[in-house]
């Protein structure tokens, strides 16, 4: 069974295995973003334990007190020791007050725990043996063997020295079976102390999967998440699974990060694999960070453990910028002979170009000149067939209506019809209907040439002066700027062919420019252009 269990366990290792190295570059990338965001993180801390100081502010309950002290306790312990440590000792002050034993109690062992963390070693060891254990509640007890192994684990790694090691290992075994022996064997903190009595026993198979369960029921972002994946890393680290190991270290580290958590361990181990596997840009800068959260944190326990990679991390990292400023400096060398060769090498070449840059320049100054002509030279085409057909026909019917004209009034005069002929002569009803035909066929022609004149014309104008004209026909405002777009230009002729004054047709083109939607002084310009010839 136990074969099949291992088993088991080794090829949901190789999933996990597979899965964590397509994640890591990407964890790397979100690492880096996160620890660039650090003072972000940092104040949304701050923010929060000011909330709770606040509401700390309104009560008068010493009992209330000590619980809001307890939460902002639980903040700072892991962010400010020396602000933790001012808290705790307030609780220890409202306990006292209190006459309350427990609350004593527990407060001591919160003060031993957060000096462990701190590097007060000797301090936290008088804290604990003045705490009587026997007269201690049964969760207490459970807590104050907890804090225990948390302290020795802390001794462990701050001695780094393998001839006490054996000690402080066979101390925290018996603390943790004390511990386990408290808790129900189906509690969350009983599974995690005996995977990491397995994992002490060398048992490193089931303790992973012990860890793996637990950690699936862990809130992703939270403290316990973050401890629980820094577990993870170190058992897989012992498995040798190298992949898992970096990618439960980087879920670690991204946690405590945006927890503002300053005193940890993740990007402190995470700089030294790095650093072991070539990535001297990553480690140099985690160890940095690692470093800062130390000193804000105010940990001598964590600054003496940094002290040792730190100057080995940064002196590698130096290196290699002197490394890379050496090779700078030699392709730097290279390429400015390239370039001067290069240079020699363009000049002549610069010089070919230009003749025929200068020679191309002036083919297309030449072919665009050329094009805007023949535009010109086809639309004068069209409107001088179609006017010139258009007035060769008009005169024709002139002469024809002016013959019959001379003709009747000749009849007139020989049959002696005097008033008849000065009601003709004097009636302009004739003459009126002669220019509104003329006007008509004028329009005609127009349309001719350009067909969408009224639709181009009214886009210039603003939406509600817009005109609305029969099919083919204009009226005196619009037919002032067609003959404009014909070309005639002259006012003087312009009024001369439509039978206005001078200063009339001025009023239409005034009246007409009020109703454009910009830049009045340029519209003649741009209705000169309606209609006009697509380039070929």
């Amino acid at each position: 069974m136990k074969r099949i269990l291992l088993t088991l366990i080794g090829l949901l290792s190789s999933c996990l295995v597979v899965y964590a190295s397509t994640e890591i570059d990407s964890l790397l990338k979100e690492l880096d973003k996160t620890i660039a965001d650090r003072k972000l993180y940092t104040s949304i801390k701050e923010q929060k334990i000011d909330d709770i100081k606040k509401v700390l502010t309104t009560q008068s309950s010493l009992d209330e007190q000590f619980h809001l002290h307890k939460k902002i306790i639980e903040e700072y312990q892991s962010f400010i020791c020396d602000s933790a440590l001012v808290y705790i000792d307030r609780n220890i002050a409202i306990a006292k007050v209190l006459k309350n034993d427990i609350y004593l109690a527990e407060s001591k062992l919160k003060l031993a725990f957060v000096l462990s963390l701190s590097g007060l070693f000797t301090q936290a060891r008088e804290v604990f043996d003045r705490i009587e254990y026997h007269k201690l509640p049964q969760y207490l007890k459970a807590l104050y063997c907890w804090d225990y192994i948390r302290y020795n684990e802390n001794l462990l790694k701050y001695t780094d020295n393998p001839t006490y090691e054996h000690i402080y290992v066979k101390e925290n075994q018996r603390y943790r079976d004390s511990l386990m022996h408290m808790l129900g064997k189906d509690t969350d903190m009983y599974l995690k102390e005996k995977s990491f009595k397995l994992k002490g026993e060398g048992a490193y198979a089931e303790s992973a999967q012990i860890l793996t369960a637990l950690f699936k029921q862990e809130e992703p972002g939270s403290h316990s998440y973050g401890m629980s994946a820094m577990a993870l890393s170190m058992i897989n680290r012992a498995l040798k699974n190298t992949d898992l190991e970096v990618m439960y270290l980087l879920l670690a580290a991204i946690t405590d990060v945006k927890l503002a958590v300053k005193e940890n361990e993740s990007l402190l181990t995470l700089a030294i694999h790095l650093h072991k596997n070539g990535d001297v840009n990553r480690a140099y800068n985690y160890i940095q960070a690692s470093l800062e959260d130390a000193n804000f944190y105010n940990s001598r326990f964590r600054n003496a453990v940094i002290s040792r990679t730190q100057p080995i991390i940064e002196a590698t990292y130096l290196a290699k910028i002197e490394e890379q400023k050496k090779n700078l400096r030699l392709y730097a060398l290279t390429l400015s002979v390239f370039v001067i060769i290069l240079i020699f090498t363009l000049y002549f070449l610069y010089k070919q170009v230009k003749i025929v840059s200068r020679a191309r320049k002036n083919l297309k100054q030449i072919n665009t000149q050329l094009i805007s002509v023949n535009q010109k030279l086809d639309e004068a085409n069209l409107i001088r067939e179609r006017y010139i057909g258009y007035y060769i026909n008009q005169c024709a019917v002139y002469l024809d209506k002016l013959d019959d004209y001379r003709k009747q009034v000749n009849r007139k005069i020989k049959a002696g019809q005097i008033d008849d002929l000065q009601k003709l002569t004097s009636s302009t009803r004739t003459l009126e209907k002669d220019a509104q035909e003329l006007y008509e066929h004028f329009d005609s022609t127009f349309f001719e040439v350009y067909p969408n004149f009224v639709e181009e014309f009214n886009a210039l104008l603003r939406e509600e002066e817009r005109y609305q004209l029969k099919k083919d026909q204009l009226n005196t405002e619009l037919r002032i700027f067609a003959l404009i777009r014909l070309g005639i230009t002259d006012v003087n002729q312009i009024a001369i062919f439509l039978r206005y004054s001078i200063q009339t047709i001025y009023n239409y083109k005034s009246k007409v420019k009020g109703k454009v939607l910009a830049d009045s002084d340029n519209f003649e310009d741009k209705v000169k252009k309606i209609g006009g010839f697509e380039a070929k």
